[in-house]
């Protein structure tokens, strides 16, 4: 293929490979529905949870819909009716990669409770490949999205500039979208989950799942809703955002048409590299950690070879940035290091989750000595795996700065999300193989089963906890990007240099704020679960004091009451903190462009501490518990484990609410910042 043949259909090359994905995506949907549903009974409960899960997202999307119509205005009366529309076009495909996906979800799960039946494998496969069908949506979706808005609108405009403003637009409503999902969904999950424990397991002592606990089929359907649904709009968000980072810096710090068109062809390249990772786990049979891992590998692999051709073809020359000469291999090995920090942080979580390494054993084993000791090893533990990927960020920019200016950040960030449709894959088989677990008990399924599924759900929460920091890393770099988006259209729009000087006191008052809306952030969504979570343990308590029969079979718990205050819980309670950074960012305007900019590094600093070590410290607790309930440490019903459950309890809205939800409201903050810039500042110019 002729290297002009990229640089004239480069986009529209990524679009029709975009499809390619979607196409894929409805294969693996037919193919996962087509699957055995087992008997009478677990259709019965997989039922349950569908609608649960369904009725859900329909009131949320009904209460987000209210607020966004409000937002929708301000945006088409303050930037004009493209950027609004571009904000549209990213909530509508935002809301739709995690309906559908979860509406996949929550039946691929009792699909693989079937499958264990059978063996490991064909369970592994069932619950992957239901991930991957919302992995290859967020991808698709994302990319169609932006693509195919830029060129609509570049067509329609005499300047590519006016283009690329409108894609702002786009990247705030799938963030805005992004964080109510991550709050509804963690606040519903976590509040059910932590209550469901509370009572079932430390009150009562009942097993997982157990269908005499009234919260059961409520933690069931927040699984979905908080892992499918709100991890997918996460990531969606990430990587449109990303993208649209890479074709704003594209655009501002090199010019020229090649490097708008580059961050396209590297995510439709990136979605062919993802299929090979996903056929890699479908046809090569290994141990469930083992191919997912290799499963990531294998498409980081193919993806750094489709790069390289693509850089040398769209740069044969190489290019300039700011008159100096920068060969096109510089750009390759800044798309290589993006790729080496999506496998570093799936290794680094790996370590510090999974039931095999020290830390989640750690836990575990200060877990025999009480409630507090296990609390302050898992805190510990939390702090302590910031060290490594932190130091990978920060050798992720210095080295691509060298190279290629902030353009070769840029393009590292795309690279690293242009494999989220292998990577999502592996979080949304999360809840499913959880789910799974559940039914299998509640449905009374043979011991093997639930061996199987526990062993694949102990494999999910792994992997639940590796796309988090996933996610996490990337919006700490794709947060240094928009910054300096917001830098570069601050001068473009000024006419002069702009520096934030640390001996300016608006800078340091910035920082200072921007340091504290990530701690205030995540109070308000620990306080929400923990309000929440406290209304389902009474309502637990209610129930079985009034029905003494529910605890000996002979009555039937009423699931739809808790399902029911964990649904009005979520929905009231993250209308404020989704609205704090909209706050912080119009307020903090006003002193200034140095204090907003003050605000931007501050929240990305603090930001990727908090979500960093708050998923990988609920991952830990939530496996070290699974490793006790494995017979160490005294097993399940011991002291040790007892404390455990105390531990996960805490560490559930860390890593399901909190810590998550730190990302999306992260690059809220940065695209605000940008979108408001003509707004605030037009007096600077006058």
């Amino acid at each position: 293929m002729a290297p002009s043949f990229l640089l004239t259909n480069g986009i529209t090359l990524a679009i029709a490979l975009a499809v390619v994905g979607l196409v894929f995506a409805f294969i693996l949907i037919r193919q996962v529905v087509g699957s055995d549903a087992g008997n009478e009974k677990m259709h019965e409960i997989a039922s349950a949870i569908q609608q649960g899960a369904k009725a859900y997202l329909n009131r949320q999307i009904v209460s987000v819909s209210l607020i966004a119509v409000v937002i929708l205005a301000a945006v088409w009366y303050l930037r004009g009716g493209l950027t609004a529309a571009g904000f549209v076009v990213g909530a509508v495909c935002s809301l739709a990669a995690g309906y559908i996906g979860m509406m996949i979800a929550v039946r691929a799960n009792v699909r693989t409770a079937q499958a264990a039946s059978v063996g490991s494998h064909p369970a592994l496969k069932v619950a992957f490949n239901g991930g991957a069908v919302t992995g290859l949506l967020v991808v698709a979706l994302g990319l169609l999205s932006v693509g195919v808005f830029y060129l609509v609108v570049r067509g329609a405009v005499d300047h590519a500039k006016h283009a690329i403003d409108s894609l702002v637009g786009l990247a705030l409503g799938s963030s805005l979208i992004s964080v109510f999902a991550r709050l509804g969904g963690g606040i519903y999950t976590k509040a059910a989950d932590v209550g469901a424990d509370l009572v079932g397991k430390n009150e009562q002592n009942l097993n997982e799942d157990d269908p005499r606990n009234p919260a059961t089929i409520a933690d069931n359907v927040g699984d979905n809703v908080g892992d499918c649904a709100g991890m997918a709009a996460d990531v969606f968000e990430t990587y449109a955002v990303s993208l649209i980072g890479g074709v704003l810096v594209g655009h501002l710090t090199v010019g020229t048409e090649a490097a708008v068109i580059y961050p396209f062809v590297l995510c439709g390249l990136a979605i062919i590299a993802s299929l090979i990772g996903i056929g890699w786990v479908n046809f090569i049979k290994q141990e469930a950690t083992t191919s997912l891992v290799c499963g990531v590998v294998v498409a980081g692999l193919a993806a750094a070879g489709l790069f390289w051709w693509a850089t040398g073809a769209i740069f044969p020359e190489g290019l300039k940035i700011g008159g100096i000469a920068v060969a096109h291999a510089n750009l390759f090995y800044c798309a290589v290091v993006g790729l080496v920090m999506t496998l570093l942080v799936v290794w680094i979580t790996n370590y510090y989750t999974s039931t095999h390494y020290g830390p989640v054993r750690k836990i575990a084993k200060a877990s025999e000595t009480g409630h507090a000791t296990n609390i302050i090893a898992g805190i510990s533990i939390g702090n302590q795996a910031t060290l490594l990927p932190v130091l990978a960020i920060a050798a992720s920019i210095w080295y691509c700065y060298d190279l290629a200016g902030l353009y070769g950040i840029a393009i590292a960030v795309v690279s690293m999300l242009s494999l989220s449709g292998i990577v999502i894959s592996l979080d949304a088989f999360g809840p499913i193989t959880d789910n799974a677990g559940g039914i299998a008990v509640m449905s009374g399924l043979p011991e093997g089963v639930r061996k199987i599924t526990d062993e694949l759900d102990a494999v999910g929460n792994t992997m639940k906890a590796v796309t988090k920091g996933y996610a996490i890393a990337s919006a700490g770099l794709a947060a240094m990007v928009l910054f300096g988006s917001y830098v570069e259209d601050l001068q473009a729009f000024v006419g002069h240099k702009v520096s934030f000087d640390l001996m300016d006191h608006r800078v340091v008052i910035g920082m200072f704020i921007g340091g504290l809306l990530p701690f205030l952030f995540t109070s308000f969504c620990m306080s929400a679960v923990g309000s929440a979570a406290g209304s389902v343990v009474m309502e637990v308590r209610r129930q079985i004091g009034l029905k003494p029969g529910i605890l000996n079979g002979t009555e039937k718990p009423d699931y739809a009451q808790c399902v029911d205050i964990v649904t009005k819980a979520a929905l009231g309670q993250m209308i404020v903190p989704a609205l704090l950074p909209l706050i912080f960012v119009i307020g903090v305007s006003y002193l200034g462009m140095e204090a907003l900019g003050g605000v931007l590094i501050g929240t990305i600093v603090t930001g990727l501490f908090v979500g960093i070590s708050m998923t990988s410290a609920g991952g830990a607790w939530d496996n070290s518990k699974k490793y006790i309930e494995e017979g160490n440490h005294g097993g399940k019903g011991s002291f040790a484990h007892q404390a455990a459950v105390t531990g996960d309890t805490v560490g559930d809205p860390y890593k399901d609410t909190a810590g998550p939800a730190v990302n999306p409201m992260i690059k809220v903050v940065n695209i605000l910042a940008i979108l408001i810039i003509p707004i605030v500042f037009k007096a600077v110019v006058k």
